[in-house]
């Protein structure tokens, strides 16, 4: 049976479980790696996907804060790292694999990653190609969610593959997490089965579900996905798209507002071995729990979930700024605080890494 948490009883369940963070500071590094489903979802056709690395840094490392938007006036501020700085020991550390939501950037869920950093782990975040935020967004990048997945895989090669980075990398304690798609992206790499033709009929039936609506971040007709799945190679790709596409190693997922899963069967949800956490907001109208979150809840085994009253979708973003409440239609959309949704995610996934990872 499902353990359905609310919110007291999981605060006190969680009580002491979460590893405290250190003072020490947190650093930042950049690199680029290669996937060959890249070049169906870039609007370059480039291969690669870029990465974003986490980790705890050496105590004289000097923060910078790492503003999202205009310099002088951010729309979202999302934290503070060290660029380039050294690891903090030579201690191997377990490595949480990050994916961020439909058309984001992994520094958009930098609160998130940089406070896992800060709490010893080596969080390896990657942006999608087609799908960020960084880039021009396709329809193809937007209908292979799948792919996804191959971009963590390949994102965790090229850190197992860096000199500077590997020795500190404990590769027997891998997790996973995302927010949105990338909570879809976290259950696929624990082993989830994808079925993208079951999405289409959720959608061809509801079509106001907010998974199957036209998204804020990138709009698109029936036309443009004609006109994109009458390419043989991006057919040939989407014909994989109900491949094993686990990535090995991988322990334990932590799944941020889960969105797509009604393209996840619940017989392969329900084979899942892997433990599985889920946060989400009883407001969301993007990914309705309803129709997301609570669906896989209640079908993979042990699921631990928390739900937060009055918390929407893109409360799990970055904070907004005043100037992103006046500029971005996401952060309008915002009608509680964010810091406390953070805090809780946060402090969730680091008792549900603790348990099931170790402590770093």
């Amino acid at each position: 049976m499902n353990r359905v948490l609310s919110l007291v009883v999981l605060a006190a369940a969680l009580c002491g479980l979460a590893p405290a963070s250190p003072a020490g500071p947190v650093g930042e590094r950049h690199m680029v790696t290669a996937d060959a489903t890249a070049t169906l979802r870039d609007a370059e056709h480039r291969s690669q996907v870029r990465v974003t690395v986490w980790y705890p840094a050496a105590p004289d490392a000097v923060e910078q804060r790492i503003d999202l938007g205009p310099p002088g006036r951010p729309l979202f501020r999302v934290g503070a790292v060290a660029p380039d700085a050294p690891f903090a020991d030579d201690r191997r550390r377990p490595v949480i694999l990050f994916s961020h939501g439909f058309g984001g950037t992994a520094r958009m869920m930098g609160w998130f990653g940089t406070a896992l950093a800060r709490a010893g782990y080596v969080v390896v975040a990657v942006d999608h190609p087609g799908n960020n935020a960084m880039d021009k967004m396709t329809v193809a990048g937007a209908l292979m969610p799948w792919d996804r997945a191959q971009d963590l895989r390949a994102a965790l090669d090229a850190v197992k593959a860096d000199p500077a980075i590997r020795p500190h990398l404990d590769l027997g304690r891998i997790g996973v997490s995302g927010f949105s798609a990338g909570g879809f992206t976290s259950l696929v790499s624990v082993g989830a089965k994808v079925d993208m033709n079951r999405f289409q009929a959720f959608c061809a039936s509801h079509p106001a579900d907010g998974v199957c609506a036209p998204q804020k971040e990138f709009t698109f007709t029936e036309d443009d996905k004609r006109r994109a799945f009458a390419s043989p190679d991006i057919l040939a790709e989407a014909a994989r798209a109900g491949d094993d596409h686990a990535i090995p190693g991988v322990r334990a997922a932590f799944a941020i507002a889960p969105a797509i899963v009604q393209g996840l069967p619940p017989e392969g949800l329900a084979r899942l071995q892997a433990p599985v956490a889920i946060i989400l907001g009883a407001a969301d109208p993007v990914a309705p729990p309803d129709t997301n979150g609570l669906v896989a809840a209640k079908a993979i085994p042990h699921a631990e979930l928390k739900v937060l009253p009055g918390v929407g979708h893109y409360d799990f973003l970055g904070a907004c700024t005043p100037a992103g409440v006046a500029a971005v239609p996401l952060c309008a959309a915002i009608k509680v605080p964010q810091d406390p949704t953070h805090q809780a995610a946060i402090d969730m996934a680091l008792a549900f890494f603790g348990r099931t990872l170790g402590a770093p």
